[in-house]
């Protein structure tokens, strides 16, 4: 096992990731700025022009997923590094892509009327288009890491690995833990984390990361919550009971289109019950 030819796999794959979610945001955004009145008939137009480009991107990012699992995983165990060719849908929420992305279009609709400005119902417009589009891009993450390690037995574990130059306190403290490959990776909508395998047989157990998990912490208690030095974050709940353990602070939360989302306890996701009149 080479840590070396590790290092420069992580390297590879985040710098041209990274790349290509910069690049595509750019240009849907770029596309969307140039819908003109953001009516129906250009919220048409924008749909099927950015479809094949949004999901060219999602094949790539699937296909540079794959690769880099499977090179990883050869060269901890040897043999070659074949990829296993796997196979992203078009609708990766489960939701049809055309409804997905029209859907900036309605948050201009919506901002205009509630009162809101042009300029600033288009800002919103644009915000919702880049989360959307990010987000896309590491379901598809998700879903080729998941093919690639449901077919080798060598793998049992995996963990989070932290990219980019900013990461949130969720996955800095999860990037410290040791998952099996049965979960799916939890993510949070504009979160960047890849993954990593682990040796089969060699369970490093559950925090693999104490030094950094302690910093986390110390980083949270600082926001507000208290933290010991076993690793554990101690606070309460709004109905006043005590949060012992780490489960209670960071757990995945199942979100209709997303999948398996990671979150602190006390957020929510809304559902049909919490629209007015239903």
């Amino acid at each position: 096992m080479s840590e070396a030819t590790q290092a420069a796999l992580d390297a590879r794959y985040t710098s041209v990731t990274v790349a290509l979610r910069q690049r595509l945001i750019a240009l849907v955004l770029q596309m969307f700025g140039a819908s003109g009145s953001y009516r129906d008939e250009d919220a048409d137009a924008f749909v099927e022009q950015i479809l094949p480009v949004v999901q060219g991107a999602q094949q790539q990012m699937g296909a540079l997923t794959d690769a880099y699992l499977s090179g990883m995983v050869a060269d901890m165990f040897g043999g070659a590094a074949a990829a296993r060719g796997v196979q992203i849908p078009q609708a990766i929420r489960g939701v049809p892509p055309e409804e997905v992305y029209r859907r900036p279009f309605v948050t201009i609709w919506t901002a205009l009327s509630e009162g809101k400005s042009m300029t600033e119902a288009v800002r919103q417009g644009q915000t919702r288009l880049t989360s959307i589009t990010g987000t896309d891009l590491q379901l598809v993450r998700t879903e080729a890491t998941r093919q690639v390690l449901a077919g080798d037995s060598r793998v049992q574990f995996y963990r989070r690995v932290l990219r980019g130059s900013y990461n949130c306190a969720m996955c800095v403290i999860a990037s410290t833990q040791r998952y099996r490959k049965e979960r799916l990776m939890p993510i949070h909508p504009g979160c960047d984390c890849g993954t990593r395998p682990l040796p089969a047989g060699q369970d490093p157990g559950q925090v693999i990361e104490p030094d950094l998990l302690e910093a986390a912490h110390d980083a949270v208690a600082k926001a507000g919550e208290t933290a010991d030095r076993a690793g554990n974050i101690i606070g309460r709940r709004a109905n006043g009971s005590l949060i012992r353990d780490y489960s209670d602070i960071i757990i995945d939360r199942q979100h209709g289109e997303l999948g398996p989302l990671m979150a602190l306890r006390r957020q929510d996701f809304t559902g049909p019950k919490d629209i007015p009149g239903r």
